[in-house]
């Protein structure tokens, strides 16, 4: 499906982001506490689609006072709802054998590992600290780990997953990132709960931005391309804490992106209003108006 019929089978583009907040919060929102799947476990039994992972989480990171932030070393309870939707054979926003990159992944690699048999590669991005659980996470759920059941085993991921460090603040968004010289943007950005706080409103929504713009420019598949110049989709979802910061976000999203929230018949029943968790997605102003 293009990306122009994707976009009128969604419902209204958000006009309002005012609106859009006062209708998200105006919903019965049940309570989650922070959002932590166990912040206490160091290791983690989930089911996503009949495939079984085990995933590794670091609970003393967490209690740490690192600065830069501690909240991806566990396991967030929308991660796994996330995992699943986009995963599904029939989720339209995964095209096959996609190119894929993840904005402040943390230490799971469960999306990664849910949608490797979907995707060309799966970029994972966060800062440095969270590498080595993400690697571990990968190497350790490619194969079928022990205790694994016998008639649910996690199956080897099909698309090239790989980390790399990028910090919104500090490092440069280039072509390099896709970690292939003859591939240089992405059919899609994601960013699942990686707001917190006003300040990291701008530097995820410019990040956002940088990896989307890739696509424009990318002389293969881009706008100027021979090819069919189809834009970068960035999907965002997120735990809804906050009305405040949520404002904050969606205003920053809006200006750089037309934005639409994905209806409920498209999702899966955790993620739908009501839920306490929202999914949007949005396209560059500049690229596709």
């Amino acid at each position: 499906m293009s990306i122009r019929n994707l976009i009128e089978s969604l419902e209204e583009e958000i006009l309002d982001p005012e609106e859009e907040t006062f209708f998200l919060f105006s919903q019965p929102i049940p309570s989650a506490n922070l959002g932590f799947v166990d912040p206490k476990a160091s290791e983690l039994d989930i089911t996503i689609r009949g495939r079984d992972y085990t995933i590794h989480q670091s609970p003393a990171v967490l209690a740490s006072n690192r600065e830069g932030g501690t909240t991806g070393a566990v396991l967030w309870k929308i991660t796994p709802l996330f995992a699943s939707w986009l995963a599904a054979p029939s989720n339209p926003f995964l095209p096959p054998a996609a190119s894929v990159l993840e904005l402040g992944c943390g230490i799971s690699a469960l999306t990664a590992l849910a949608a490797a048999p979907r995707v060309a590669r799966y970029i994972l991005t966060d800062q440095p600290y969270v590498q080595r659980f993400v690697q571990q996470n990968l190497d350790e759920n490619a194969l079928t780990p022990r205790r694994k059941s016998k008639k649910h085993p996690a199956s080897e991921p099909q698309g090239d997953l790989r980390f790399t460090p990028l910090d919104w603040e500090l490092d440069e968004v280039t072509p390099s990132l896709t970690c292939d010289p003859s591939v240089a943007s992405f059919d899609l950005v994601v960013a699942c709960d990686c707001i917190y706080n006003d300040a990291l409103i701008a530097p995820l929504v410019q990040a956002c931005a940088d990896v989307s713009r890739l696509r424009h420019r990318d002389p293969v598949a881009g706008a100027d391309s021979d090819g069919p110049g189809e834009p970068c989709v960035c999907v965002v979802a997120q735990q809804l804490r906050s009305p405040e910061v949520f404002e904050g976000w969606i205003k920053a999203f809006h200006e750089k992106f037309r934005v639409w929230r994905v209806p409920d018949e498209m999702l899966d029943e955790g993620l739908r209003v009501g839920s306490g968790f929202a999914v949007h997605v949005g396209i560059l102003r500049d690229v596709y108006e």
